[in-house]
């Protein structure tokens, strides 16, 4: 049983990081300063907002315009990441129903593990549709990074929600697969 609530805590934490990371907008950064150092920016850019911040402390956020005029990689990501929010609740529930130390479907242990093994699957699911949207986004930063022909004068780098989404991704995978592997039918 205390293998389930380490596989159902590896599950919850990775759940909240996966809506941490869709919240903030901390996918892409970018600095600029300019030929004075009173000049500097630095330009974060998110699934559903963009913030400047100056170097003497204000930030600016806005949302974006329209949903259309985003990059279709942007779209993706932004439907990939809610929809692992939303695999996360149901992953989440189909859990509860499962674990040992619930009363749920007590007269029927087979049924119960196999609901618990359905939960782990599901925590592995979100966990991929997590990292898939995580690593094409970190994919194309870094192209755009060493990209030889400037299309700006600015180079984005890996924010801090890239990392964030590695991790919740590989949270939610192995708590997964420890769910699955303490059910036995």
């Amino acid at each position: 049983m205390q293998t389930q609530i380490v596989g159902v805590c590896l599950g919850i934490i990775g759940f909240f990081g996966t809506i941490l990371i869709c919240g903030l907008p901390m996918w892409k950064v970018t600095a600029f300063v300019g030929a004075n150092i009173i000049t500097s920016q630095v330009f974060w850019e998110g699934l559903w907002m963009n913030c400047v911040i100056q170097s003497t402390g204000q930030s600016q956020c806005k949302a974006y315009d329209s949903v259309l005029a985003l990059p279709q990689d942007l779209q993706a990501s932004r439907a990939l990441i809610c929809v692992s929010i939303a695999v996360c609740v149901v992953a989440i529930g189909l859990t509860v129903v499962g674990a040992r130390c619930t009363n749920f479907y007590d007269d029927d242990r087979r049924n119960k593990a196999n609901i618990g093994v359905a939960g782990g699957v599901v925590f592995i699911i979100a966990g991929l549709l997590c990292v898939i949207p995580v690593s094409l986004s970190a994919h194309g930063i870094i192209t755009g990074f060493y990209n030889p022909l400037p299309t700006s004068g600015r180079r984005g780098e890996l924010g801090a929600s890239i990392y964030v989404g590695w991790a919740s991704g590989a949270l939610l995978i192995i708590g997964g697969g420890v769910l699955c592997s303490t059910y036995r039918c």
